[in-house]
C-alpha cells in the first residue's frame, strides 16, 4: 500500500506519531517525520531510517519552511499525516475556567497548523497524481467528552476541514480522510483520570485497552492508492466505543 511512497508525518516523536512511522517504515514508506521535540524526533527518524524536520506548528513559517525544505530535498510527497497536535495539559478543566491563552494555543497549533501544513505541502500532493491525506482526529469530538473542550473543539474542527478539502482536493485525485481514536495506551494518555480509561475500557465492543499499533494499519491503508474511495470520511479507529 505504502512501499515507495513519500509520506511527511508530524508529530512523530512520540506516541501514536512514531507508532505510525514505524509502521510505514516497515511497509516500505519513504519518510520524512517532523515534529517540535528535535532530539526525540531524530531518534525516532534514525530507527526508521527517516529524514527529520524540525518544525513548530504554531509557526507559520517554520510550517513553510517544511513545505520548501521538501520540494527541494524530496521533490515528491504521496502522503501526509497531520498527526502533531497539543493533547496533553488542557484535560480535566470545566469550560468556563479554560485560561484563554491555552485554548488560542490548542487551535493554533491543532487548527491552524493543520491547515498551513496541508496548504504547504498540496502542490507536491497534487504533482505525484495520488496524494493523500490523513488527519489524526479524535472520537471525543463523536461523543462529546467533558471537561475537553478546546480538545474536542479543535478535533470537531479537524472533521470539518477533512469533509470541505475532500472537495477542493478531489478534482486533483488527492483524497482527504480522517481517523478518530479513542484513549490510547500512550504516554500522551498518562495524565487521563482512571475512571475515564475504564469508561472506555469497559465500552467498546472490542473489550480492553487499545494500544497504538492497532491503528497503524488503518493509516496504512489510507495512504495508499486504493483508498480514494473514502475520501471525506472520518473512521472512529477505536475498537467500537463510538459508531459514526
Amino acid at each position: 500500500m505504502v512501499e515507495g511512497r513519500t509520506i511527511l508525518v508530524t508529530g512523530a516523536a512520540h506516541g501514536l506519531g512514531a507508532e505510525i512511522a514505524r509502521h510505514l517504515a516497515k511497509n516500505g514508506a519513504r519518510l520524512v517525520l517532523a515534529d517540535i521535540a528535535e532530539e526525540e524526533g531524530r531518534a525516532i527518524a534514525d530507527e526508521c531510517g527517516a529524514r527529520f524536520i524540525f518544525v513548530d506548528l504554531a509557526d507559520p513559517a517554520s510550517i513553510q519552511a517544511v513545505g520548501l525544505n521538501l520540494a527541494e530535498q524530496d521533490g515528491v510527497l504521496h502522503g501526509l499525516v497531520n498527526n502533531g497536535a497539543i493533547a496533553t495539559g488542557i484535560g480535566g478543566i470545566p469550560f468556563e475556567e479554560i485560561d484563554i491563552d491555552s485554548w488560542d494555543r490548542v487551535m493554533q497549533v491543532n487548527v491552524r497548523g493543520t491547515w498551513l501544513m496541508t496548504r504547504a505541502v498540496t502542490p507536491l500532493l497534487k504533482a505525484s497524481g495520488s496524494g493523500r491525506i490523513v488527519n489524526v482526529a479524535s472520537d471525543t469530538a463523536l461523543w462529546g467528552a467533558p471537561r475537553l473542550m478546546s480538545y474536542v473543539a479543535s478535533k470537531g474542527a479537524l472533521m470539518a476541514m477533512t469533509r470541505s478539502l475532500a472537495r477542493e482536493l478531489g478534482p486533483d485525485r488527492v483524497g482527504v480522510t480522517a481517523i478518530a481514536p479513542g484513549i490510547l495506551t500512550t504516554e500522551s494518555t498518562g495524565y487521563v483520570p482512571e475512571a475515564r480509561h475504564r469508561l472506555y475500557a469497559e465500552g467498546r465492543a472490542v473489550p480492553g485497552a487499545q494500544g497504538p499499533g492497532e491503528i497503524t494499519e488503518v493509516v496504512a491503508f489510507l495512504l495508499g492508492e486504493g483508498a480514494l474511495t473514502l475520501t471525506g470520511q472520518t473512521l472512529p479507529v477505536n475498537n467500537g466505543f463510538v459508531f459514526n
